[in-house]
């Protein structure tokens, strides 16, 4: 790539964002407070966004781009710090609607990919630290946490620097101890498809369900995916726990804890896994021995390998993401700061989650796949 300064107007989006995060880290947030505040270390979604942003947003997202209004010198340079080496395809996906939604709108673009797995911390913190230090090369950049919790200082240097305009990739649960927050979230509410996929399995399966659970790394994500899912079918279906593994959100752990699973606990009719790559190890480990009819398994996401797995039969449903908007909804946000509009932005920006299964017709799970990846394609991504 080439290296370039930035233009007048990536410069003052940036420092029109610097403004707004140091708002926050005086107090501005949450718009609106919850009496449980005290009790968490983050804000809702609902506590930061100004009434109708977010929809103003979704909409913007969902129809024909409108070009960039301005002129620009030279492309904007763009650094991506994510776990874009895992077997989820989320991240590549919305790589290709970010730059395809920057083509659209008319806007030059050079980016730079700092890609790791989701368990390599150390690597990410690394990554971070590269492009804080080389912030005068970047106009933004895109972050990605393999957790919340144990990137939030490189989020928060991120942030702080006024040379950066930071967006956060893959969650929506603002820390309140941040120092300085990033311009905007971006992401698929873990919490509401939790409670999606539990109202369709309670209804679908019913009640008094034995299950196992593949879980990911202690920590939001995985409380929300995980956590709120297993309340939510005890609490409405008096639903009994077997086992749960720690599988890192990696395809091995949920291989492994699968075949622990099958062998210690066969009273388990339901495999819940929470990321794709564990549901793929998950659906290895059943076929390994015969068990796939035997158990209803579960991934979260919707991407390309959860969707032809359910079309062979291997796994029975997912929450599906409209996976293309976290994409083309950064790119939006790009275009807003570069004209001055950050202030329109949501805080945090959702996208919408749906249940696909195994109990749909062709026609109908393509034309989820059609609109959830609009940008970046139905095929499966070469990896």
């Amino acid at each position: 790539m080439t290296y370039v300064q930035k233009t007048g107007l990536a410069a003052m989006a940036t420092a029109v964002i610097l403004g707004a995060g140091m708002a926050a880290a005086d107090g501005h947030l949450p718009l609106v407070a919850l009496p449980d505040d005290g009790d968490r270390d983050y804000w809702l979604p609902e506590q930061v966004n100004a009434e109708g942003a977010l929809d103003a947003l979704q909409e913007v997202v969902g129809t024909d781009a409108v070009p960039f209004s301005g002129t620009l010198e030279e492309p904007i340079q763009i650094a991506l710090i994510y776990p874009s080496a895992d077997t989820s395809d989320f991240w590549a996906r919305n790589y290709l609607a970010l730059i395809r939604r920057l083509d659209e709108l008319g806007i030059p673009y050079e980016t730079t990919e700092f890609a790791s797995r989701q368990i390599e911390h150390s690597l990410q913190a690394t990554y971070a630290s590269q492009v804080e230090q080389d912030a005068d090369i970047y106009d933004f950049v895109i972050f990605g946490p393999s957790e919340l919790a144990t990137q939030a200082d490189n989020i928060d240097k991120l942030a702080g620097n006024p040379d950066l305009t930071t967006f956060v990739w893959a969650f929506h649960t603002p820390l309140q101890y941040l120092d300085n927050q990033p311009a905007n979230w971006f992401d698929f509410s873990s919490a509401a498809g939790a409670l999606v996929m539990c109202d369709y399995m309670l209804e679908r399966l019913g009640n008094d369900v034995t299950y196992a659970m593949n879980r990911g790394i202690p920590g939001i994500t995985d409380n929300q995916r995980s956590g709120d899912w297993s309340a939510c079918v005890e609490e409405n279906g008096n639903w009994e726990l077997a086992y749960e593994h720690y599988g890192e959100y990696s395809r091995e752990g949920g291989f492994e804890g699968t075949q622990l699973m099958l062998q210690a606990y066969p009273e388990a009719t339901v495999i819940h896994n929470a990321n794709t790559a564990m549901s793929m190890g998950s659906v290895e480990a059943q076929l390994a021995v015969d068990a796939a009819q035997n158990v209803f398994s579960t991934g979260w996401g919707g991407t390309g390998l959860e969707l032809d797995a359910i079309r062979r039969g291997e796994l029975n449903a997912t929450p599906m993401r409209m996976g293309d908007d976290v994409g083309a909804a950064t790119a939006e946000a790009i275009r807003y700061h570069l004209e001055g509009r950050g202030e329109e932005l949501p805080f945090v920006f959702l996208g919408r989650i749906t249940v696909a299964h195994d109990e749909m017709s062709e026609e109908e799970l393509t034309a989820l796949q059609e609109e959830a990846f609009r940008f970046s394609g139905v095929d499966a991504l070469e990896r």
